[in-house]
């Protein structure tokens, strides 16, 4: 049996049906001419109690087939002791059409419906187009009805599992929303401590060493610096330990290069992404590694959606004093001078890190931000960013 036939709707039916049945059976037994109709009646009686109280018949589609077959066999012989049995057939229509494939339902009520018209001409009916109509009526009222109901049933599961995927969607992209608001809360506390404690316990730094070197060594004053100098020194660790801390899950386990290559070989292409290094990798601040990332991010996944680019390559350049980020495609390319603000590399998007965004980052750390492109001619997005003092480096 499947599981349909456990809802309440379907329950209810059904013992409907079987007090429809056994109302029509003991009509047929009160009207019965001989006790041969009445123990007709009671033997199927008995079949269908047997039936409606057997567990195993409710669990087995074959029990349930094989005791409907018992049922209509035992209708069948009462259909031969009393014209009454007549009328339940119409119950039996709907127990076949629930109980049994549809392969198999609609013969047995075409097979049910056919004995129901000989048995009413056999006891000596009038042959009238009412005789064959009525029991044909019935059937196709019952066949309608079930093939009905089976129909908002299968349109009701649709529903309810479009409304779980739904559900499941929202839940997803609520935790999505979630998780990218705490990265972005992180990066945005890591830029803040970078930019104002950390240069700032720099600067003090800068400051006391200066000043230690117009006094003279071995004056009290100068001791006093020093000590002002190495509890400077020690906030500012701390600071960087904190940086350290918030930096994003990307970058928490490597170095940004490695960071790149795991965004590069993780990219679902086409197009093929490749990745490189160039010059001798230098230790950046974290600020520094996330702007990167993040714009290799957005340029990549953008030529990704957008390019139809055969080759992607990003480039991970460490200069004299400079790094450089390049990523270039050979995909549709765009002008840039003609695009909307939303941009990515690649082409236009709808959403997400646009070139805007992209720049400013770029700028918020004093790099330089570029994008050359042309229909046909594939796309190239270049930051380069400055090396901090390295005396202030953080």
């Amino acid at each position: 049996m499947d599981v349909r036939q456990h809802s309440p709707v379907v329950v209810t039916l059904r013992l409907c049906l079987y007090a429809l049945f056994a109302g029509l059976l003991a009509l047929a037994a009160i009207r019965a001419d001989g006790p041969a109709a009445v123990a007709a009646a009671a033997v199927t009686g008995a079949v269908l109690a047997w039936g409606v109280l057997s567990p195993a018949v409710h669990r087995s589609r074959r029990r349930a087939a094989v005791w409907l077959g018992a049922l209509s066999l035992c209708w069948l012989v009462l259909l031969v002791f009393s014209p009454d049995a007549l009328w339940a057939a119409f119950p039996l229509y709907f127990l076949q059409l629930h109980l049994l494939p549809a392969r198999w339902g609609l013969p047995a009520v075409g097979a049910t419906a056919a004995a129901a018209i000989a048995g009413f001409v056999g006891h000596g009916g009038q042959v009238t187009p009412g005789a064959f109509i009525g029991p044909l009526l019935g059937a196709g009222v019952a066949v309608a009805t079930v093939l009905g109901y089976e129909a908002l049933y299968r349109e009701s599961e649709r529903r309810r599992e479009l409304i779980e995927e739904l559900v499941a969607t929202r839940a997803e992209l609520a935790g999505a929303e979630r998780t990218a608001g705490t990265l972005a809360e992180r990066e945005r506390l890591a830029r803040e401590i970078h930019d104002t404690l950390a240069q700032g316990l720099s600067s003090i730094q800068l400051l006391l060493r200066a000043a230690q070197r117009v006094l003279p060594e071995g004056s009290p004053a100068a001791g006093h610096i020093e000590q002002a100098r190495a509890t400077a020194q020690d906030n500012l660790a701390e600071a960087r330990r904190f940086v350290h801390a918030l930096t994003p899950p990307d970058l928490e386990h490597g170095s940004l290069a490695g960071a790149l290559e795991r965004l590069c070989s993780g990219a679902a292409g086409p197009p093929a992404v490749r990745f490189s290094v160039s010059g001798t990798p230098a230790e950046l601040p974290t600020p520094y590694e996330v702007a990167l990332l993040r714009i290799a991010q957005s340029a990549l996944g953008n030529t990704l959606r957008h390019a139809g680019a055969g080759r992607a390559e990003i480039t991970l350049s460490f200069m004299d004093t400079s790094v450089a980020l390049d990523v270039v495609d050979d995909g549709l390319g765009f002008v840039p001078d003609a695009v909307p603000a939303r941009v990515g590399a690649g082409g236009p998007v709808d959403g997400g890190f646009g070139l805007p965004a992209m720049r400013a980052r770029a700028e918020a750390l004093g790099g330089t931000f570029a994008v050359e492109s042309a229909p046909g001619q594939g796309t190239a997005v270049a930051v380069t960013l400055p090396y901090p003092d390295p005396e202030g480096r953080a």
